[in-house]
């Protein structure tokens, strides 16, 4: 009776905060554009989600054909297999299977054209019901002209939704409510300049029915992080409480010129994110799936108690399970490949934030020392990450690697005042390789090029 007492006694002790309640959905979405992950990718995916209890996983690659160009086309007996398969794998895990549609290339919604679209969706994903799938996502975004107009009917999509909702849930019992997210998916642009939504999101918010679960992506598609304020600002344009496509650490918009492969990857931690009322969240990751794992796992740990989330633990935490004895050189290279920005995308965390703020101090001492670790680290990654990994980061280490020797030419150049001429040439070797391979653009090799520009004047 002591023992019950006290415990009692603890939980009513204990803050509240302690016991924050995880997002009751959480998990990946495979939305990237460029090569999917394969099979074996997508089985690993849901032993990863287990053991860090995500409970879900969006099946919405946008170069699957028939997830998108194709998606009035059944999928080949081989691909269903493919699905099926994979489907075991996720209820084998207790990970939900989404399998998601996106239709509004060219999705008729009116006459004779409208009513077969609607039955060759539902054909499709009757389908896929068949394999143990039960729960669905219809996808309406980037739907954009090359001047960034779109010209959807807002009303008509959710009246869309709503009709194959019903129909599904009249036909199978046990269909859970749909997900979607809409072609204004962002909060910027859901809304005109004095603050009052724009036609489509007010019509499509009015008439999508209430237990639809509506995805954006913050105030800008790939942005900097969302706030309590921001999302219940995003919150009351739909009346409801709204799921989170998060952006990172997908880096598609950095692909190379032969489509291939990514220039830079995001290796940093999920951040920045609502602590209250999220009641879904996916995370969109890179091609690269096994370095994906890293921003994943901070992931998970924000969704399992958005209140309590550290991002510099989690972090710590993924890169030391990960990677085991090798965590600390790939902490070394993953602080300089950390941050995603461009002329529309900004968000994760600084690039190396002491080597900038070294170098802004031109502090030589602590400048050489992390310079040592710089090439250190990047010899030990290039001989004793497993294959698999190397295979998808091996032009950034050897550039890392690249980047590193020029830093310590740019300090010896400052200390003797006096240019370097093996720094330039090193410089378009850099540059020559930047194509594939970038890495912080803000710190350690913004610290070459200042060096130059300071000792050419």
């Amino acid at each position: 009776m002591k023992f019950l007492v006290a415990l009692i006694l603890m939980l009513f002790l204990i803050p509240a905060k302690s016991f924050a309640a995880p997002v009751p959905l959480r998990g990946v979405i495979e939305g990237f554009y460029g090569t999917p992950w394969t099979f074996e990718h997508r089985a690993d995916l849901m032993k990863f989600c287990r053991a860090n209890n995500l409970n879900a996983y969006i099946y919405a690659p946008k170069d699957d054909p028939y997830h998108r160009e194709k998606w009035r086309e059944p999928y080949p007996a081989d691909k269903l297999s493919a699905l099926k398969k994979l489907v075991n794998a996720a209820n084998k895990n207790d990970v939900r299977f989404i399998f998601a549609v996106s239709p509004g290339l060219d999705l008729n919604y009116d006459g004779q054209k409208g009513e077969e679209d609607f039955a060759l969706l539902l054909k499709k994903l009757d389908a896929v019901y068949a394999l143990g799938v039960r729960h669905f996502a219809i996808f309406f975004d980037d739907l954009k002209d090359a001047e960034g107009r779109h010209h959807e009917d807002g009303k008509r999509q959710a009246e869309f939704l709503n009709r194959l909702q019903e129909t599904l849930r009249e036909k199978h019992f046990d269909v859970e409510p749909l997900l979607t997210v809409p072609t204004e998916y962002y909060r910027l642009d859901m809304v005109q300049a004095n603050g009052s939504a724009k036609n489509y999101t007010a019509d499509f918010a009015a008439n999508l029915a209430e237990n639809i679960v509506v995805l954006y992506t913050g105030d800008g598609v790939v942005c900097d992080g969302i706030s309590d304020a921001d999302f219940d600002a995003a919150c009351e344009i739909y009346r409801r409480d709204l799921g989170i496509w998060w952006n990172y650490p997908v880096n598609d918009y950095t692909m190379t010129e032969d489509g291939n492969r990514n220039a830079k990857l995001a290796l940093g931690a999920i951040e920045n994110l609502p602590t209250k009322n999220v009641q879904a969240i996916f995370f969109n990751p890179m091609g690269q799936y096994e370095l994906s794992k890293i921003a994943l796992a901070t992931g998970a740990a924000y969704a399992n108690s958005p209140e309590t989330y550290d991002a510099d633990k989690a972090w710590d935490a993924a890169l030391k399970k990960q990677f085991g004895k090798l965590a600390p050189a790939m902490k070394i290279f993953a602080l300089h490949s950390r941050h995603m920005e461009n002329s529309w995308a900004k968000c994760g965390p600084a690039d190396a934030p002491d080597f900038a703020a070294a170098a802004q101090a031109n502090d030589f001492d602590a400048l050489t020392e992390m310079i040592d670790d710089m090439e250190s680290a990047a010899d030990t990654l290039l001989k004793k990450l497993p294959r698999k990994i190397l295979a998808e980061c091996r032009p950034q280490i050897e550039q890392f690697r690249r980047i590193a020797q020029a830093d310590r030419l740019a300090v010896k150049s400052l200390q003797t005042k006096s240019l370097d001429p093996k720094l330039e040439l090193l410089r378009e070797e850099i540059s020559r390789h930047e194509p594939d391979a970038i890495l912080s653009e803000k710190a350690a090799l913004k610290f070459i090029d200042d060096t130059i520009n300071l000792l050419t004047r």
